[in-house]
Formats: C-alpha cells, structure tokens, sequence
C-alpha cells in the first residue's frame, strides 16, 4: 500500500535537506525547495517539484514561495538558530499542519519544542547512535526505534545456531521478545507458532524492549 502523496516544503537545501527533499521527490510527493543560497536552489531545480531562492526568515516570502499550501513542512537548517526558529514561527503564522525541524544543540530543541513544533530531529546523532549500535554487536545487522522503548532488530544468525529450530532460542519464554519473521535472502521462512529451522545467515527479526534485545544479543 503506497502512502498519501503530499506537498512538501523543505527550508534549507544543504545536504540533510537536499537528501531528504530529493527522497521525498522520488516517493511522488510535490516538494518546494527553499534556500536563500542561489547555487544551492540551481543545483536543484530538475530534481525538485519546484525550488525557490526565498528568505525562510520572511513569512511574506515563503507564503510567495508556496508553503502556506503544504500539508507538511521540514526546517533543514540546523546550524544557523536565528534563521530556523523564525522559519518554524512563520510557518506557524502560514498555518502550515505538521512541522519538524532540525535540531543542532539541547537550547535549540526546546526552543524548537516550545514552539509547538511537531517533531525536532539530530540527524548527526541519530545516525551516530545507529552505526554504533550495529559496530557494537556485529550480529545486528540493523534496527528501527518504535518508540516506549521498542524496537525491532534484525539480527543475523550465527553457525552456532545453524540447524537449530526457531523454537529453541527460547526469545519469547527467557526474554520476552516476539519474532515477526525469519527472512533468507528475499524470502520469508517463518515467524512465531511456525516449525522453522534455521540456517547460516538467516535474518532474525525480533520486537521488544531495548534490554531483553540486548540480553538476546548477548546470548547469542
């Protein structure tokens, strides 16, 4: 089932924005690139719906530029905090439904936050967190955050475990995880209540809390 395609506003076309503006163009969405730098705005013209050289500090421009017409709006710009908290108080002001913004210190946040916008994001520490959850056990091969603690995490089986049935790595019983699926190459195998033996490489993917994953990984 593909998503609802939107218009979109991205205020701050440096590479965070760029990517995810250009991603956000490929998905189908109509996206309007803003930046006062005219290099960074010309570099995007044919990969975005519309760019636009405006000053995201001046409601009047971006009401120009289109956004009072978004269903969504991201502020990109996370180095320059002047610029960034007046966009995200103009596109208030515009009416703009759903904003996130861009987030480069814990001031910055909950200005941000005391702003009403919806969601403020640390891309570089995100990703950080990221990458160095997937160095530190190197049978995880990747993981996405639920929230309230959740997470789900595909986790590579190891020879030890070759041959062995799903059933025996007792991750429900000893720590309280569910198994959504077990993935071999492209194709799904089994999944919890299924008779499932595992091999080399499998990808296990398991939902639960962060320290019943971490314990899983552990025993492994």
């Amino acid at each position: 089932m593909s998503a609802k395609k939107r218009t979109i506003g991205v205020i701050g076309l440096g590479n965070f924005g760029s990517t995810v503006a250009t991603e956000l163009t490929r998905f189908g969405n109509y996206v309007i690139g803003v930046d006062l730098n005219e290099q960074r705005v010309s570099n995007h013209v044919e990969r975005l719906s519309q760019a636009v050289i405006a000053d995201a500090r001046d409601d009047i421009a971006l009401r120009e530029a289109g956004l009072a017409d978004c269903d969504m709006a991201l502020v990109a710009m996370g180095s320059d905090l002047e610029s960034s908290i007046l966009s995200a108080i103009n596109l208030k002001l515009l009416g703009v439904e759903t904003i996130w913004a861009k987030a480069k210190t814990k001031t910055h946040h909950r200005i941000l936050a005391k702003l009403g916008v919806d969601r403020v994001i640390h891309p570089e520490v995100e990703v950080g967190q990221h990458i160095a959850q997937v160095i530190n056990n190197p049978l995880v091969r990747d993981y996405v955050s639920l929230g309230n603690g959740y997470h789900v995490v595909n986790f590579r089986i190891p020879e030890s475990l070759e041959g062995k049935s799903l059933d025996m790595l007792y991750h429900a019983k000893k720590f309280d995880l569910r198994c959504i699926g077990v993935m071999r190459g492209t194709e799904f195998i089994g999944q919890d209540g299924n008779p499932c033996s595992l091999q080399r490489d499998d990808l296990l993917i398991l939902l639960g809390q962060r320290s019943d994953l971490r314990n899983f990984a552990a025993s492994l």
